[in-house]
């Protein structure tokens, strides 16, 4: 479960967050709209603990992420829009090196399963990550947070660089790791996306909440004219 309440994050007197308030429960993905400079990759690092809140609180799982900073990123799955992976290893061998940092250790035949899954083709798997595209790089990304096996799963523009398929293919894992009780928290300038994939749709605007959505409650159509609404006023 991801809880914050009355967070507030200035940097250099200019707030970024302003009183965010929000709950996200176990098999709940909640998608977060908003133009850059909205507050939702502060949003996101406050939850990883990268920042503390000025005030308010945070909470993942009960636990403090800037008090309780291992333990939390224990219970997390990380996406960010560009990862960082080592040039010279292949895929497979990113994978498997940051397993074992998070302490896990798999047999190949399932590591290239969990690649696979991702939509990493296997032909790839072996090849250095410096002869990848953006896409394959994201791809052993979303492999190594699903490798994890996370309570929670933060993802900040996760379908950067991929291509309709993958993307595709990244909301089909994401709904499966919901039902299988996962807590996913995806800020995307994607709106179709978001809309497709979560369960509810928050709109952030200059670090305030400005509109909450369940997302059966509108069309992709409806949701972009909503959306640029805010934007413009």
């Amino acid at each position: 479960m991801i809880q914050i309440k009355d967070a507030v994050k200035s940097f250099q007197g200019v707030p970024a967050v302003r009183g965010l308030n929000l709950q996200i429960e176990p098999g709940e993905i909640l998608g977060l709209l908003g133009a850059n400079g909205a507050g939702k990759s502060t949003t996101i690092h406050l939850l990883l603990g990268f920042l503390q809140p000025d005030s308010g609180t945070i909470r993942i799982h009960q636990l403090d992420p800037a008090q309780k900073t291992h333990e939390v990123r224990q219970l997390i799955g990380y996406i960010p829009e560009n990862v960082n992976l080592y040039p010279y290893l292949s895929g497979l061998e990113n994978l498997d090196y940051f397993c074992r940092l998070a302490g896990l250790s798999y047999p190949q035949a399932e590591l290239e399963h969990v690649l696979q899954t991702c939509g990493l083709p296997p032909g790839d798997h072996q090849k250095r990550v410096s002869n990848y595209s953006k896409g394959m790089r994201q791809k052993v990304g979303i492999a190594i947070a699903y490798a994890k096996k996370a309570k929670v799963y933060l993802l900040d523009e996760p379908a950067s660089g991929l291509d309709p398929l993958a993307s595709n293919e990244l909301s089909d894992l994401l709904r499966k790791l919901a039902a299988e009780g996962a807590t996913i928290l995806m800020a995307s300038h994607d709106l179709f996306r978001v809309r497709e994939v979560c369960h509810r749709i928050v709109i952030l605007k200059n670090g305030q909440l400005v509109k909450s959505l369940d997302s059966e409650a509108v069309s992709a159509s409806e949701l972009e004219k909503l959306y640029l609404e805010y934007m413009k006023n």
